[in-house]
């Protein structure tokens, strides 16, 4: 027997709706109050880098492109981030031309230290302002919010 797929009643469209729009809201304003409490704060440098640590060593086009910039402007990031030691410049075998961009070891460690602050400064809330069966339904939300990603 073949399923059918209902379409959602309108009513639940709305609910979702407004679901999403709260969701989208907390969401941001706890990305944002994170990274200002826990002095991480997110610019050009920081995304560059995260960007990097996820994507691994990439060109400077692929990285202007991922971050909706120009080449020049992260060319000029980069060149910036190759002074304070946070990434490596070389030469692309496929494309004597271009740059590829890899995160150096002081990079990797900056990173994960900024990550583990801010995963701290969110254990210490999470503990002092909610009780375990709070957290528990967080845990349950956490998984909930995933399947938004896949």
């Amino acid at each position: 027997m073949s399923q059918v797929k209902r379409q959602p009643s309108p009513a639940h469209t709305g609910d979702a709706a407004l679901l999403g729009e709260s969701l989208r809201d907390v969401v941001s304003r706890l990305v944002k109050t994170t990274r200002e409490q826990s002095g991480t704060h997110s610019n050009a440098r920081s995304e560059t880098l995260a960007l990097l640590e996820r994507a691994g060593p990439i060109s400077i086009a692929t990285l202007a492109v991922s971050r909706s910039v120009t080449h020049q402007t992260m060319r000029l990031i980069v060149m910036k981030l190759v002074e304070q030691g946070l990434v490596t410049l070389t030469q692309d075998i496929a494309d004597r031309r271009a740059y590829v961009v890899a995160l150096s070891d002081m990079g990797r460690t900056h990173t994960m230290h900024e990550r583990a602050t801010r995963s701290q400064w969110l254990t210490d809330q999470l503990l002092k302002k909610t009780s375990p069966e709070e957290r528990a339904i967080l845990e349950i939300a956490v998984r909930t919010l995933r399947k938004l990603l896949d």
